[in-house]
């Protein structure tokens, strides 16, 4: 993936999360992690989860939930497994 389907990437992504956990994308920087935002707690995860799965074409696994803790790995693993 070049460097501009990159960026557009994590722009799409970032404005995912801000959907998910109803914040400003202003507020989801690009090292965000889990915990960051009180909304990104367990159950924010799993909503952010199936999100991810429904608007990237991505199946996550119960073990790669577990790994998809940070705006890099989640950027990481959709560029890696999206559809197309």
């Amino acid at each position: 993936m070049n460097a501009d389907n990159q960026a557009a990437l994590t722009k799409q992504i970032q404005a995912l999360l801000a959907e998910v956990f109803h914040v400003d994308i202003s507020d989801i920087p690009p090292d965000l992690a889990f915990g960051d935002l009180p909304q990104w707690d367990s159950m924010g995860h799993m909503d952010l989860m199936l999100s991810l799965e429904t608007n990237f074409g991505v199946e996550i696994s119960a073990e790669t939930i577990t790994e998809l803790t940070s705006m890099a790995a989640i950027c990481k693993h959709i560029s890696e497994h999206q559809d197309g």
